[in-house]
């Protein structure tokens, strides 16, 4: 997978779940507001469809990453905006008063928030880039390259894990919020912390830690998400989080010139002064994460890593310290396979 890609893929996912959580809440009930956010979801969930696809180009050509490269703009600009919007909710938010009274406030700073801020302005503009965006996606014919491509590229089973929609997860919740208050414990302590859930095959492993990276990113300075796999490529992993990471394309200016040992190089110089989030996903030998780990600096910044792995072994190398922790994968129970399987049946 191209890292310009992969980089795109990891700024839009996580606003697709920023999005859904501000239809959910109070703010979404407001008509002028839902609709607006709805219609900004769709747009980017239809991009979000066109990167998937673009993932199994090996060699994209330079439209396709010209595009990709708009839309990891569009992505970052668009979280700004809505990180604005809900810091502006949240001013004077009491809900004292019952939930009318919070409805009301809500309504009455609304109001005057596209004067104060220019929100409004931001969306309309947002719109008519998106607009721009999905235009010049036709006019490069860009679904034509992809098509004539990919052959028969295989699909990676984990891409679903990743953008699995909040109310059709089963069974996970409850670890969900206590890893994610685990993660977020002991902020004063500065020390870096590593979560590794292990677990065989198909327990939910990437969906946690998923769930977990999308609950608690907000609190992080830049956050990114890479897959390891049973044949990794270290330099290519590395570049990978490189490209999620850095918002600045003269950091990345000949990337692909670089060896491991300066890509490493440049991923803690990037990370040197941040409190950062990563997930790394599907280790399957401890040489692996040794070869990854050493690109982290411990800059006592209370920066989190969540790891994924079907080997014990692998998870206590990747949380050798006691401030670490290993979460076990159980199956689902009874009740939970239960619940699954009225779901799948209705949908």
């Amino acid at each position: 997978m191209a890292p310009v890609v992969t980089a795109a893929l990891g700024a839009l996912g996580p606003l697709l779940g920023k999005l859904a959580d501000l239809l959910s809440n109070e703010c979404g009930r407001l008509k002028r507001v839902r609709r607006e956010i709805r219609s900004l979801k769709a747009e980017l969930a239809g991009m979000h469809g066109a990167l998937v696809k673009y993932t199994r180009l090996e060699n994209p050509d330079e439209q396709v990453k010209i595009w990709v490269s708009l839309v990891r703009e569009l992505s970052y600009d668009t979280e700004d905006c809505f990180d604005m919007f809900i810091r502006h909710l949240g001013d004077g938010g009491s809900r004292d008063g019952g939930f009318k009274e919070f409805f009301r406030k809500t309504a009455r700073r609304l109001k005057t928030l596209g004067a104060r801020r220019g929100i409004a302005n931001q969306i309309d503009d947002l719109k008519l880039r998106i607009k721009e965006v999905k235009e010049l996606k036709t006019s490069y014919k860009l679904d034509d390259t992809a098509s004539s491509t990919q052959g028969h590229a295989t699909v990676d089973p984990r891409l679903a894990a990743l953008f699995a929609e909040e109310a059709h997860l089963v069974g996970i919740d409850g670890p969900r919020d206590d890893l994610a208050k685990w993660m977020l414990e002991e902020e004063n302590n500065h020390r870096r912390r590593v979560l590794s859930i292990v677990g065989f095959g198909g327990l939910g492993k990437t969906t946690l830690a998923n769930e977990v990276y999308r609950n608690i990113q907000g609190h992080f300075d830049c956050h990114a998400f890479v897959s390891v796999s049973q044949k990794p490529d270290t330099k290519k992993i590395i570049k990978d989080l490189i490209s999620q990471v850095s918002r600045k394309d003269e950091f990345t200016k000949d990337m692909e010139s670089w060896d491991e040992k300066k890509s490493i190089g440049k991923l803690k110089e990037l990370l040197q002064d941040k409190r950062y989030l990563v997930i790394i996903d599907d280790i399957w030998s401890i040489s692996a994460w040794r070869a990854i780990n050493c690109a982290f600096p411990e800059n006592n910044s209370s920066s989190r890593i969540i790891t994924t792995t079907r080997i014990l072994e692998v998870a206590r190398s990747c949380c050798p310290d006691r401030d670490d922790q290993i979460y076990e994968m159980t199956p689902l129970s009874d009740l939970h396979s239960e619940s699954l399987l009225k779901f799948q049946i209705l949908s």
